[in-house]
């Protein structure tokens, strides 16, 4: 159906309204009041003890999820995609499981699991403490990015199909180096995207980990937790757009990895 031209511009116009409405003006107003009193206070205030903190333990989550839904993330696409076994639908189920469930769940689920009075709570008498410390909010972060591998990998591993590694079995390669010198290299371009969008994730997680975080500055309180505390506890309102623009910038980069890597992948 061809559209006219008064049409056209009309449609275009509602969209640009629409994102404009709902991204560049709430984006506007962050940066505003982040640097309306100067690139200086906004250093100073991204700078403090407690932001450096939040910031370090952000990227110490990312390092502990990454690798982790790696390594599960090929594990479970390729016994997918490859393998033919019982209970395969209910797994293609629970790897979607994170899309469906609220974070706020999750993290009650996991303080039902890891608390004192949980299943697993015994733990914490032996000195390791998971709820309101770095192993529950490493927990809760896995759950909540589960699935960006696997759904990334699993459809590179159906187009590249199975003819290469067979072959590569044939001429008596074992299963490590098929993986490693075919299958690896083949689904590169999904796996790196699937990690970009697990990185994105993770840094921007609140709902999950909120409920399993003391949420004490210099603690355990990542940005998005810093932000939070800034706005409502501390009722440091510039501190908390300081540190949104902050994990925005954060989340912008990541965007362009994105869209880099999209192109990329689309070229080969």
């Amino acid at each position: 159906m061809r559209l006219s031209t008064g049409a056209r511009l009309t449609a275009r116009t509602i969209v640009l309204a629409y994102l404009g409405v709902l991204v560049a003006l709430p984006v506007a107003v962050i940066l505003w009041r982040s640097f309306g009193e100067g690139i200086g206070a906004f250093v100073a205030s991204v700078t403090t003890p407690a932001a450096i903190s939040a910031f370090n333990l952000s990227l110490l989550i990312v390092a502990i999820v990454v690798p982790v839904n790696v390594v599960f993330g090929i594990t479970v696409a390729l016994a997918l995609v490859r393998g033919r076994f019982p209970g395969r639908a209910a797994l293609q189920a629970v790897v979607d499981l994170p899309f469906a469930v609220s974070p706020i769940v999750v993290g009650v689920a996991l303080i039902l699991l890891w608390g004192v009075g949980g299943w697993f709570g015994g733990v914490e008498a032996l000195g390791f403490r998971v709820i309101f410390g770095l192993p529950g909010m490493v927990l809760a972060t896995i759950f909540v990015t589960m699935p960006f591998v696997v759904r990334e990998v699993e459809p590179v591993l159906h187009e590249i199909g199975e003819e290469q590694e067979q072959a590569a079995a044939t001429l008596g390669a074992s299963g490590w180096q098929t993986f490693w010198r075919i299958t690896l290299p083949a689904i590169r371009w999904g796996l790196t995207y699937g990690i970009v969008l697990t990185i994105a994730r993770s840094l921007g997680e609140f709902g999950a980990v909120i409920m399993v975080s003391s949420g004490f500055p210099g603690v355990s309180q990542t940005l998005t937790l810093l932000v939070h505390g800034r706005y409502l506890d501390d009722h440091n309102t510039f501190g908390a757009y300081s540190a949104a623009t902050l994990l925005m910038g954060m989340a912008i980069v990541a965007l362009a990895l994105m869209t880099l890597l999209d192109r990329k992948r689309s070229t080969r």
